[in-house]
C-alpha cells in the first residue's frame, strides 16, 4: 500500500463526487451522498472553494494519495467509490 502523499491531478474530481459528506458545504447546507457530485464542483473538475475558508474541514483535509487516487481519474472514482462502500 503507497500512502505517500502524491500531488492532486487537476480537473479529477473524483473527491467531489465519490464519498458522502456529512459536512454542511455552501449551496448544500446538509453535505451531499455518495455519488452525488458537490455543486462546488465547476465544469473543469475544480474546486470552486479551494483556498476559501468556507470549504469544508474534511476537504482540505483530504489528501491524494496512490492508493487511494490510483494513477487516473477513473480508477481514482472507483477506488473511491469502493472505499466510500467498505466504510
Amino acid at each position: 500500500m503507497n500512502t505517500s502523499p502524491m500531488a492532486c491531478r487537476l480537473g479529477c474530481g473524483a473527491c467531489c463526487i465519490a464519498p458522502s459528506i456529512s459536512s454542511p458545504i455552501p449551496g448544500m447546507p446538509n453535505g451531499k451522498k455518495a455519488g452525488e457530485r458537490c455543486i462546488q464542483l465547476d465544469n473543469n473538475n475544480l474546486c470552486k472553494l479551494f483556498g476559501d475558508e468556507r470549504r469544508p474541514k474534511v476537504c482540505s483535509d483530504f489528501s491524494a494519495t496512490i492508493d487511494v487516487c490510483g494513477t487516473t481519474n477513473a480508477q481514482a472514482l472507483q477506488l473511491i467509490t469502493e472505499l466510500e462502500q467498505m466504510t
